[in-house]
């Protein structure tokens, strides 16, 4: 399984139409590497923290100019495997007015999932006053087993992977805009997801400046045993990384600790 973490420059800087635009040619790239999923971070086109833009770029996901590019590089027909992607999360907006923070996932033949951010950050602002809650729990089949979706801040709720697991999640896929200030609880909390769950952590976060907060990279590849397979620094770049989806049930067998779970 090949898998291509793009971790983005999202800096106030830079226009989103601009950024877009420079990302779909990133994600062309990224396909002709032979990448098999490839996951782009949380509201790069907008800003994670760039809250007063959010209700101008926020769309129905069905006229989102970006999604919509991304998706013609997905679908284009080429020499390599067949790619399914993450497109990363978006403002949607719903008929009814309301924004949420969305994130798409789409593979061939017709495969794809939507997952509306359940935990938002913020506390008196932000997410937390400008955005609607999500409600569903999101998994989806894929060739290397049970995809589960996440969205940063969730990342601080373990009751929503042990969910995540109930439906089967082999391998758990996160999209961020986290803060440099607590990289480091980024970083433990990948690898605690990875250990309790025994799945495969793919997460992929944002660099650069935005709305003033500075982001802090370390995109990361978790085994299910906890090791890092592999982990971005702190400026834009794609974590390119092979690994092998049998290793989930191989752990699961070695050390069977979820056969001892009582609380569900």
């Amino acid at each position: 399984m090949r898998v291509s973490l793009m971790q983005l420059a999202v800096d106030d800087a830079e226009a989103p139409e601009d950024r877009w635009t420079r990302v779909v040619k990133l994600v062309e790239a990224e396909r002709e590497t032979g990448a098999e999923l490839v996951v782009l971070p949380e509201l790069w086109v907008a800003g994670g923290f760039d809250y007063k833009s959010w209700s101008s770029h926020a769309d129905p996901l069905a006229d989102s100019k970006p999604i919509a590019a991304l998706e013609k590089v997905r679908t284009h027909e080429g020499s390599g495997p067949e790619m399914w992607l993450h497109f990363g999360s978006y403002v949607e907006r719903t008929p009814e007015g309301i924004l949420y923070n969305t994130s798409v996932l789409r593979g061939p033949d017709g495969k794809q999932a939507q997952y509306r951010k359940i935990h938002r950050f913020g506390f008196s602002e932000g997410e937390a006053t400008l955005m609607g809650p999500g409600k569903d729990i999101v998994t989806v089949s894929s060739p290397w087993g049970t995809l589960g979706l996440a969205t940063c801040y969730d990342l601080r709720f373990p009751e929503l992977f042990r969910r995540l697991l109930n439906q089967g999640m082999e391998h758990m896929v996160m999209c961020s805009a986290w803060p440099a200030k607590r990289i480091e609880h980024w970083r433990v909390l990948l690898k605690a997801r990875a250990i309790e769950n025994q799945v495969f952590v793919f997460a992929t976060n944002c660099v650069g400046t935005n709305g003033g907060v500075a982001l802090g990279g370390r995109s990361a590849v978790i085994d299910p045993w906890g090791n890092v397979v592999a982990e971005a620094g702190t400026g834009e770049e794609v974590l390119r990384v092979d690994v092998d989806p049998a290793l989930v049930a191989q752990t699961r067998s070695a050390l069977p600790v979820l056969n001892d779970r009582r609380l569900r």
